[in-house]
């Protein structure tokens, strides 16, 4: 359960990045991913009214400390992407998401089978060649510059995954709201502190309204799927969502899936493969 559930939330999130990518072309990066995470609040909010279970102060305390990495992990691999750092920014941060859950993880007493140890390591050089973008990339951009942003965003969608997974089930559905309203707060701090343009201008910013359901239902499937097993596995399955998004871009944009992508797609498919085998 835990494996189908994570699958579930990286083809959600893949699928959320993707649509997400289209629309800030446009709509701008900074307002699609404000209005994203605001339209997963509202999403989230009302499922949890509907649902009608009440969360403690701790599961609160825990929302409000994922909700700070999303937003500082969005911040920062959007700054890190709008430098043209994408070869660099995209699979640190990936790669980083994965470090943070897996040693808490590992602190808090979980230990995976050989099988599982086998997947979880193949994962990480995995996300990596998947989210490599062609070395071509633009000659002004600065690769130390772009390994701190993929540090800074990595250790925010680390905190978030290893935050919510704090969270009981029995608390609901209202700290995933909490979590999604401070992320949008600290989108908006971070851009300010940046100097960057946040406001939403364009019609197209709308468009992360639907990027922001999809990502809210990512988080809720990676919430759950850490109740039925352990927080590493699902981690590292959930961080494969840049294949999702790369198969996206090949099958509808016609985008050019280069010779590292390809390896990382096999070897994505191995590691989902060994986790779920043992």
């Amino acid at each position: 359960m835990t494996v189908l559930l994570s699958l579930l939330a990286a083809a959600s999130y893949g699928l959320g990045d993707f649509s997400g990518g289209i629309f800030s072309k446009r709509g701008g990066p900074w307002a699609v991913s404000l209005l994203a995470q605001l339209g997963g609040t509202v999403l989230v909010l009302v499922v949890a009214l509907v649902d009608g279970r009440t969360p403690g102060a701790t599961d609160l305390a825990w929302a409000l400390v994922a909700g700070l990495g999303n937003g500082f992990g969005t911040a920062f691999l959007y700054r890190g992407l709008a430098g043209g750092r994408m070869g660099v920014v995209a699979p640190v941060s990936g790669v980083g998401a994965v470090a943070v859950p897996v040693l808490v993880g590992l602190v808090a007493g979980e230990r995976p089978g050989v099988l599982v140890w086998l997947g979880l390591v193949l994962a990480l050089p995995a996300i990596w060649f998947v989210s490599r973008a062609p070395s071509s990339s633009p000659t002004g951009a600065s690769g130390s510059s772009g390994v701190v942003d993929g540090l800074l965003a990595g250790l925010g969608f680390g905190s978030l995954f290893a935050a919510l997974a704090q969270v009981p089930q029995e608390a609901g559905f209202l700290p995933l709201a909490l979590n999604q309203l401070v992320a949008a707060f600290a989108i908006v701090a971070v851009a300010l502190t940046l100097r960057q343009d946040w406001v939403p201008r364009s019609s197209w910013a709308l468009g992360g309204v639907v990027s922001g359901a999809l990502g809210a239902l990512a988080t809720g499937l990676f919430q759950v799927a850490t109740h039925h097993g352990y927080l590493s596995v699902a981690a590292v399955i959930t961080s494969l969502y840049p294949a999702v998004t790369v198969l996206l871009a090949a099958v509808v944009l016609r985008e050019h899936v280069h010779r590292a992508q390809g390896l990382g797609l096999a070897m994505c498919t191995a590691a989902v493969v060994l986790v779920a085998a043992g």
